[in-house]
């Protein structure tokens, strides 16, 4: 009975994660066989030969190549953006308390956190079109780097609350200014949280598809999931190239999370502990 009571929490985990690993595994499996036919007729087995001319086709001939060069490329400068933005605004509320205002900024910083994002779509669309951005990349850039600001003030603040006040004092002794202080002692300090938000805002971006869809209209700037939409409309009957499509879509954020993890969860947990 010892034996089961200890093994029971290690299974449980073992069968989640294989039911959040099956979808997955399945497209993956699906993207390397060559026709539909092999998908009906052996829809969760191996397949019989690995066809990767699908991820070429993909690649080339549906365009994911531009699509999946706009998403990262504006996924990564929202994120680079609102992290930089996050953490002047999270040191400037935190740190210099003799503001008479700080509180009350950080208060209005927070209310963003209550106003969910469709709402603003059309108070954004119109700003947008007044500024004449629309149908280029500023109108996805804009919006996207703030509305990540509050969710990453809210991070970062709690984290730089954990920093001693005596390296920072003893930082101004040696001479140090308020701008080279908070590059050379209070963002190396703050790198674990920092990374948890740039993954958070670059996932958030990445996976975007409202403002995208209705902000670009031209083929050449669309982002991935709406490429994706026009994919699945021209290859519907090709489900080998779809699931293609949806593994391009995917593998970026996978590799990004296995190389960052332990600072994501370093970020995370100090943050909430010690914020």
């Amino acid at each position: 009975m010892k034996t089961l009571k200890k093994a029971s929490p290690h299974v449980l985990l073992l069968i989640y994660v294989a039911v959040i690993l099956f979808p997955f595994v399945f497209v993956v499996f699906s993207s390397l066989k060559q026709s539909n036919l092999e998908i009906a007729n052996n829809p969760f087995g191996f397949p019989t030969s690995l066809y990767f001319q699908n991820y070429v086709d993909a690649w080339v001939k549906a365009k994911i190549n531009v699509y999946f060069f706009n998403s990262a490329y504006l996924a990564t400068t929202s994120a680079l953006a609102g992290v930089l933005l996050s953490a002047a605004t999270a040191y400037a509320l935190v740190r210099m308390r003799y503001l008479k205002v700080s509180k009350i900024i950080y208060q209005f910083v927070l209310i963003g956190m209550l106003i969910p994002g469709n709402v603003l779509f059309i108070a954004q669309y119109l700003l947008v079109m007044k500024m004449g951005i629309l149908n280029t990349h500023w109108a996805l850039f804009l919006p996207y780097t703030a509305g990540a600001l509050p969710v990453s003030v809210l991070l970062i603040a709690a984290f730089m609350r954990s920093i001693p006040n005596e390296l920072e004092e003893a930082a101004v002794v040696d001479g140090l200014g308020s701008f080279k202080l908070f590059y050379k002692i209070i963002l190396p300090l703050t790198l674990p949280a920092l990374v948890t938000v740039f993954i958070v805002n670059f996932l958030g971006s990445w996976n975007e598809y409202l403002l995208a869809n209705f902000f670009i209209s031209k083929d050449a700037l669309k982002t991935l999931p709406t490429g994706m939409v026009g994919f699945r409309d021209s290859f519907q009957t090709n489900y080998a190239l779809i699931c293609t499509g949806i593994v391009f879509s995917v593998t970026p954020v996978l590799i990004l999370y296995a190389f960052l993890q332990e600072k994501i969860i370093e970020g995370v947990s100090a943050g909430a502990v010690k914020g």
